[in-house]
């Protein structure tokens, strides 16, 4: 039986061309990747960074290379920039359909459960998790009315592993893919998908920052693809995403680890 009703185009299935993308954090790291492989998908890309100078470094490059984009600085643990983040993409571009919650921060072996405090806890929450939940609730009545949505949140391997230290990084993104689960069903209804990319270890400033030869000898000793991400791993996850490549799939978080767990123990 030939289920097929009509024939493959992969190149369609994979094309963003007239859609508009948000990406957080996108001035570097798999940020920055996302940002480059969207665009090279034929999105218009809105490359947004707490650090001005990194997005528009980003935002030039993709433009050097015939793709569309512009910067914008946010802190995404400021509503106002929030709002105003969304706000000047559509007076931009007229819609949003792409989103790409890639900012978070903590973790690293470094919470220490007696040694941080309920400032610090409050501010890994309003980063990992707050800040992604209000760029769903404002860029979701807007994709409904495109006709065309996909938001895609950056989760982490931390979120299923057990790791000393890692407490509150872990918790915030497990939270992430849960509220992300349960966002598909209020999302669906409305056109619009919701799935998670989870990094392994990936080649990345923030990774260089704890890798040592015995931590990454450690992780690959666990790894059945013998080598560490790279950003152009986690890129391709987030394109499949957020291209018609993944029309049927939502609630759904996908690890991008070479199979393995990755941990700093």
């Amino acid at each position: 039986m030939n289920y097929m009703t009509q024939p493959i185009d992969i190149n369609r299935i994979f094309d963003l061309t007239g859609k508009v993308a948000i990406v957080t954090g996108g001035g570097d790291g798999i940020g920055r990747g996302a940002c480059e492989i969207l665009a090279a998908a034929g999105a218009s890309v809105v490359v947004s960074n707490l650090t001005m100078e990194k997005a528009e470094n980003v935002a030039n490059v993709i433009t050097a290379n015939g793709g569309n984009a512009i910067a914008m600085q946010c802190d995404v643990s400021s509503d106002s920039d929030l709002v105003r983040l969304v706000e000047q993409t559509r007076q931009k571009f007229g819609t949003i359909n792409i989103l790409v919650n890639n900012v978070g921060l903590g973790g690293g072996g470094k919470e220490n459960p007696f040694k941080i405090d309920r400032a610090y806890i409050e501010r890994i929450y309003n980063i990992n998790l707050f800040a992604p939940w209000r760029l769903c609730q404002l860029t979701a009545p807007i994709m409904a009315e495109s006709g065309y949505g996909s938001i895609i949140n950056i989760t982490s391997t931390s979120s299923i592993n057990n790791d000393p230290d890692m407490s509150i990084y872990g918790s915030s993104k497990a939270a992430l893919n849960h509220l992300s689960s349960n966002l598909a069903y209020d999302f669906g209804p409305m056109g619009i998908r919701i799935n998670c990319v989870g990094p392994g270890a990936t080649r990345t400033h923030a990774l260089a920052s704890v890798l040592t030869p015995d931590i990454e000898r450690h992780m690959l000793s666990r790894t059945p693809i013998k080598r560490l991400g790279e950003v152009s791993d986690i890129a391709r996850a987030i394109l499949f995403f957020a291209s018609p490549a993944s029309a049927w799939i939502t609630g759904q978080t996908l690890f991008v680890n070479g199979g393995g767990v990755q941990s700093l123990d």
